[in-house]
């Protein structure tokens, strides 16, 4: 176990960085920076700031002013940041939507650490995206961000299925369009008998399941999760959702969304700070947010 360091005294080299959002009251995101901080021995504090919708251009230019080093973002703001941004990584771009953002001159430059932070927790899982046949469940903000992803990350066919198909039409032709490919197929949820014979990766990216409807999975059928041979629920409380038992009652190997939201903190920390934190202090924060949403279910 890692000896822990002594905490930071804040001082006027104190280097902040934050999370921008409404709400940000139950954010982990503390947990995650600040841990890194303390063992690390970096001089820098992390600190959730309560930002309403209509004060997000305020935030931004309020932020660089105060030589804040980088932030967070999260709902409702991942995209209605862009416009004040000096600079776009380019997966945040196609996307359209980012949840980091890293100080440079003038201004801030944005990232989309959600996604490779979930690229980073299925390889920590060895569930790997190229070359694969996935099923994407949902058609909503995280789908569409996902399927960028798996575009992004050479699958090698993506089903969006959702309950609207016009929906999930609408999302297919936009990434098809956006990334000049025509991988990405549409369904509704009823049809995926028809979908090809083969053996899928499947990323669950509604909010069904999620505390306290945890009785609740986007299919219920078993004969679904005999199509599957390996998952992810980006949901994480609870740590095991309907979908993840259905999948494990059929001997698919799945885990939950936990992992995706510590990568992504680690992910945004290395970006702000130029370091890379090793996989030890990575296993030891990832027991830490266990025990938290465990205390809170």
């Amino acid at each position: 176990m890692r000896k822990t360091k002594k905490m930071i005294e804040i001082d006027g080299k104190t280097k902040i960085c934050g999370l921008i959002g409404c709400p940000v009251e139950h954010t982990l995101s503390p947990l995650i920076h600040n841990t890194v901080a303390n063992k690390q021995g970096d001089n820098l504090v992390y600190v959730p700031f309560h930002v309403e919708r209509d004060r997000v251009e305020d935030a931004i230019k309020g932020a660089y002013a105060l030589n804040i080093k980088g932030l967070n973002v999260t709902v409702p703001h991942k995209s209605a940041v862009i416009p004040y941004l000096k600079e776009l990584d380019p997966l945040a771009e196609k996307i359209g939507a980012v949840n980091t953002l890293v100080r440079v001159d003038g201004g801030y430059k944005g990232y989309n650490t959600d996604m490779t932070g979930l690229k980073r927790a299925m390889e920590k899982e060895n569930i790997a995206i190229a070359d694969r046949d996935v099923i994407l469940l949902g058609a909503g903000g995280a789908s569409r961000a996902i399927a960028f992803l798996l575009v992004f990350q050479k699958a090698k066919s993506v089903y969006i299925l959702n309950r609207s198909l016009d929906k999930a039409q609408a999302l297919a032709d936009e990434v098809n369009r956006t990334m000049q490919t025509d991988v990405v197929k549409a369904a509704r949820l009823d049809e995926y008998p028809s979908l090809p014979d083969k053996k899928y990766l499947c990323i669950q990216s509604t909010s069904v399941g999620l505390y306290p409807d945890c009785d609740s999975a986007v299919i219920e059928d078993a004969l679904f999760y005999e199509k599957l041979d390996a998952a992810v629920d980006i949901i994480y409380k609870p740590a095991e959702t309907k979908f993840m038992k259905l999948c494990k009652n059929v001997g698919v190997k799945v885990c939950n969304g936990l992992g995706m939201l510590l990568y992504q903190g680690i992910d945004a920390y290395e970006l702000w700070n130029g370091v890379h934190i090793d996989d030890g202090l990575c296993d030891e924060i990832y027991k830490l947010m266990k025990e938290k949403t465990k205390v809170e279910e």
